[in-house]
């Protein structure tokens, strides 16, 4: 039921974001998207029940599809890289329709804003997906630097047009460097032991799940 479930979600989002693709994000809605798919309407409107709700159904897609297969030991870093990578490809799945959101997205600050909550819960799970906790204030302002982080791969990610989308690592491996530093330059400012990203810690701190289960339903906003 469950990959049932899955796999009549992942339909609904493909037609939508090339729907998006072809339309911009304005005039798309979800009943199109749907019949484009072939999808049953009562269906669709009782697990998406917004526009808003396909946008955040696709993030919780994309948190699924990271932390499944995520790197678990070496370097930190490494596993950072590696989940945030595994993200990106998800985007580069859906890359006309995501670029056209991302464009379109920039004139409809509402939306965007709405987005954010759903996007900080994505930066916990992917965090505590590499083992590094997310409670507390240390955990917070990690959170929110993950989404700094994040932000800075997809703006290279939109530009790059490599085909083993070399440019993008590039930026992630600079925006990881970047990371490291503030970690360690807010772990002294609070006087408390951080644990560089280039490192590997022996046992590396993990936090209570963030609120948000991806694998659980999420909320769907009403727009």
């Amino acid at each position: 039921m469950e990959n049932s479930t899955a796999d009549f979600d992942d339909a609904l989002i493909a037609s939508a974001l090339a729907l998006i693709a072809a339309k911009g994000w304005k005039p798309f809605t979800v009943s199109e998207a749907a019949r484009r798919a072939d999808l049953p309407l009562p269906r669709v409107r009782a697990r998406f029940a917004s526009r808003i709700a396909v946008l955040v159904r696709f993030q919780t897609r994309l948190d699924q599809s990271c932390l499944t297969g995520a790197l678990t030991d070496g370097p930190v870093r490494d596993r950072l890289f590696d989940i945030v990578m595994r993200r990106i490809d998800g985007l580069q799945a859906h890359r006309a329709g995501v670029l056209a959101l991302l464009r379109d997205l920039r004139w409809d600050p509402l939306t965007a804003l709405a987005l954010t909550p759903c996007a900080l819960r994505s930066m916990a799970w992917m965090l505590s997906g590499v083992g590094l906790d997310t409670t507390g204030l240390p955990g917070e302002l990690r959170t929110k630097g993950m989404l700094v982080l994040w932000i800075h791969t997809v703006r290279a990610w939109q530009k790059d047009e490599t085909e083993d989308l070399s440019a993008t690592m590039a930026a992630l491996d600079q925006g990881l460097t970047r990371a490291s530093q503030a970690e360690a330059t807010m772990a002294e400012m609070m006087g408390s032991k951080s644990t560089p990203l280039s490192e590997d810690p022996a046992e590396p701190p993990v936090g209570e799940p963030p609120a948000g289960d991806p694998t659980s339903e999420e909320s769907k906003p009403e727009q």
